[in-house]
């Protein structure tokens, strides 16, 4: 894509001194595009919080959790997705979260958010992996 713009570019400003600058305008401006899509957030704050970019799910409507592999990934994005769910995809990141809800007032089934960590990000929010196995499952004081 950089090549093809910056040729354009070059083109339009034929036999001018800046006609080669278009390419490395052109691959700043795609390098700080692709910068600023690896920025999305994904973090549970000290309430107990998922935030999720822009998105906040609370702690309290979620019943279950899991982690999504790499080699299920197509399938719970595929053939297995729900229309009404929540979906916050990073084709780079392999690890998805799933979370189940429960909240009457939202249509919405369940969460699907691409992190490195959804390990982490199930521990933080106090949640058993559901797709663990049970000897791999940590017990948890449940006050």
């Amino acid at each position: 894509m950089t090549g093809v713009v910056g040729y354009e570019i070059q083109l339009s400003a034929h036999k001018s001194a800046w006609s080669v600058a278009g390419y490395v305008v052109v691959g700043i401006l795609a390098a700080a595009l692709l910068w600023s899509m690896g920025r999305t957030r994904v973090a549970v704050t000290a309430d107990g919080e998922l935030v999720a970019d822009k998105a906040r799910l609370p702690r309290e409507v979620v019943a279950r959790g899991a982690t999504v592999a790499a080699t299920a990934k197509s399938a719970a994005l595929g053939r297995q997705l729900d229309p009404a769910a929540f979906l916050m995809h990073r084709a780079w990141i392999k690890a998805m979260v799933l979370l189940v809800l429960d909240d009457p007032d939202d249509p919405t089934p369940y969460w699907l958010v691409s992190t490195r960590h959804p390990d982490r990000v199930l521990a933080a929010l106090g949640i058993d992996d559901a797709a663990a196995s049970p000897r791999d499952r940590a017990p948890r004081d449940r006050d």
